[in-house]
């Protein structure tokens, strides 16, 4: 999608060179003006898609679930799923399992820092499970970064950090390769953690719907990491990295930006980025109350298209059937479709980088594919065991200050909810030993009390306090450390910050727009 046909919202991140030490207010990007629709008319009833007839093809087609932590596979994937319903997979990527029975090779690269080394990242066995000691090992005591994401479906449809496009005209990040673990099966894995920034591409594809041909397309994501910009998407985008107008993308989005089409509540919602807009039905700048919010730790996100008709489905990828939120028509403008071809992750069309949101699987069929295929597919990822991750996922240090060579430091070991931390001589005490949790917290502990680092207020503006709060879950208490060494909120996508590039001791922490300053480096060792 194009991110400049939003007007008066706020994307997260622009890409210029900062002017001073905070690259201050006159960068501000102001915030999304509210915009009032009249509410559309239900289209239709949601209608659970997984029933008894389907439950007889089902029994053919998904394999018998395993003990925990197996790494012995399925008798069929997703994408084995889909060819035998005559609509087989042009691009299969995943960081955690293999997406066909049949499957062995590596599923993603990773790049350490330490030394630019890089290791394929494969299965346990084939047709099985992400190989997440293989990078564990390879990673201790650096970063990694995630460069490539592999195609499985034999077309070469690789995804890498994506180049310069119409609306940010910088090359995209890689994906922090240990910011997202998980397990699935009981086996430890990592997802795609995105925040404003990273993204994923492949301008040169083999196979992918291009003009008005069918395709079916869904995603496995973390329902409770997203945010309003512009766009966390996957799937048929621009050749051109540019916005080439109504038609030429059909991609998942999974988010709550309201600036074009919603659904019920307050989201998030599976839309789709059709370009030039982000749709929840076939009416323009409307509602449709039947696009449920949706917000399963692990969601599916489906998406069909053809000619004139496509459809939006979602469901719980750990339990239970799909429901459908829309199947009509085309949007106005958007029949015929102008598909070009090339696949993203993360991003809009244009390079619109402004997202957040977590990728662990998804693929693209050639075809329209059908309500029993989908059904099995949705039974198939049920199957697969995807879990919250365990505390192997976290590691535990002193949160260094890179600029002014100091520690991110908890004054005097207080345990008082809402007191703002500093940075201050590193000595090694328990006031400044951090933990980065497999849940993306930063947690400090005092006097037997564990704090979490925490946005004050939930505060998503240049400015924000850091502070110590007691741990509740939520996103504005999770954390992505970045491959360029920053560390930014989940939920607003700025960085952890010193405030005024201050290297003397007790200078306050808080959130600021990212800026490329030495005072928003950090290192956790």
């Amino acid at each position: 999608m194009k991110a400049s046909a939003w007007p008066g919202r706020r994307f997260g991140i622009r890409h210029r060179a900062p002017t001073t030490a905070r690259d201050v207010e006159d960068s501000h990007i102001p915030d999304a003006v509210p915009v009032h629709r009249p509410v559309r008319a239900a289209r239709r009833t949601r209608f659970v898609r997984l029933g008894a007839a389907v439950a007889v093809v089902l029994s053919g087609l998904v394999g018998t679930a395993v003990a925990a932590g197996s790494a012995q596979a399925s008798s069929q994937g997703p994408c084995d799923i889909y060819a035998a319903g005559g609509t087989p997979c042009v691009a299969a990527h995943s960081t955690t399992r293999a997406l066909y029975a049949g499957y062995g090779g590596a599923l993603y690269q990773v790049r350490r820092s330490s030394d630019n080394a890089t290791l394929d990242i494969g299965v346990l066995s084939t047709g099985g499970y992400a190989n997440a000691a293989a990078q564990d090992s390879f990673c201790a005591g650096t970063g990694c970064v995630i460069t490539i994401i592999y195609d499985q479906s034999g077309r070469g449809n690789n995804l890498t950090p994506a180049p310069a496009g119409g609306y940010v005209h910088t090359p995209d990040n890689p994906a922090n390769a240990t910011a997202a673990p998980i397990t699935i099966n009981g086996n430890k894995a990592y997802g795609v953690f995105t925040s404003p920034g990273i993204g994923y591409r492949d301008d040169h594809t083999n196979g992918p719907a291009t003009g008005d041909s069918p395709e079916g397309e869904y995603a496995v994501v973390d329902g409770t990491h997203y945010n309003n910009g512009c766009c966390f998407d996957y799937g048929n985008a621009e050749t051109t990295n540019n916005d080439d107008g109504n038609g030429t993308m059909e991609a998942v989005y999974f988010g709550n930006a309201t600036y074009w089409d919603t659904g019920a509540g307050n989201g998030p919602w599976v839309m789709a980025d059709l370009e030039n807009g982000l749709f929840s039905g076939s009416n323009v700048n409307s509602p449709n109350p039947n696009d449920l919010t949706i917000n399963h730790r692990f969601t599916t996100a489906m998406i069909e298209g053809g000619s004139n008709q496509w459809a939006i489905l979602g469901g719980d990828a750990q339990s239970g059937a799909l429901s459908t939120f829309f199947n009509g028509p085309r949007p106005a403008g958007y029949n015929p479709m102008h598909k070009e071809g090339a696949i993203l992750l993360g991003i809009g069309g244009d390079n619109s980088n402004g997202a957040a949101g977590t990728f662990y699987e998804g693929v693209m069929t050639s075809g329209y594919p059908s309500a029993s295929t989908e059904a099995a597919v949705q039974a198939n990822i049920v199957a697969a065991g995807y879990g919250a991750g365990s505390s192997g996922g976290s590691s535990t240090g002193s949160l260094h200050a890179d600029g002014a060579s100091k520690c991110l430091d908890d004054p005097n070991g207080t345990t008082t909810l809402g007191t703002q931390q500093q940075i201050y001589g590193c000595n090694g005490q328990a006031n400044q030993a951090w933990t980065h949790t497999a849940s993306n917290q930063l947690t400090v502990t005092n006097s037997g009390t564990t704090l979490c680092l925490d946005a004050n207020g939930q505060g998503t503006s240049p400015g924000t306090k850091v502070i110590v709060w007691s741990c509740n879950g939520q996103v504005n208490q999770q954390w992505t450390f970045n491959s360029n060494g920053t560390i930014t909120g989940a939920q607003s996508g700025l960085c952890l910050d010193v405030t005024g590039a201050s290297t003397a001791n007790g200078a306050l922490v808080e959130l600021w727009t990212c800026n490329g300053g030495t005072n928003q480096q950090w290192n956790l060792g």
